[in-house]
């Protein structure tokens, strides 16, 4: 005959996860980054504005991009013939007049692509064109 079988209450296991490591580990990140958060310094930016420019200088030739992409040249506020992309950098020397601090301010609608801003731009630092702005509109703030 069989030997019977134990019937006493043996150690069941527990299903159930143990939460107070859990929650220990959690409590000292908690502290960690309490303690730590002030210590990180924010970096600092500093932004051009437009109202820190100087007075507008006395020759100023300007290259205003239309939204066809079309580039035309003004010197002195007065207009000039609309221009292509290969005979800009010639015709902005010319412009100058030899003199090559002369700056030369690009404006543009905000319709124009961003990419006709940027070649322009492009074709000016290739050609050793030293001073280059962007004209602004001050929006009044």
């Amino acid at each position: 005959m069989p030997a019977p079988l134990a019937r006493g209450r043996g150690r069941r296991t527990i299903h159930d996860i143990n939460m107070v490591p859990f929650i220990d580990v959690m409590l000292v990140l908690l502290i960690i980054f309490m303690v730590t958060a002030p210590l990180i310094t924010t970096g600092v930016v500093d932004l051009p504005s437009v109202g820190q420019s100087r007075q507008r200088p006395e020759h100023v030739i300007e290259l205003r991009i239309a939204p066809d992409g079309a580039v035309s040249l003004h010197r002195d506020g007065a207009a000039g013939p609309n221009l292509p992309m290969s005979g800009l950098l010639t015709a902005v020397k010319t412009a100058q007049g030899g003199q090559s601090q002369t700056p030369v301010v690009i404006s543009a609608d905000k319709a124009v692509r961003y990419e006709a801003v940027v070649q322009v731009m492009d074709v000016l630092q290739r050609g050793g064109i030293q001073r280059v702005g962007l004209a602004v509109k001050n929006s009044g703030v």
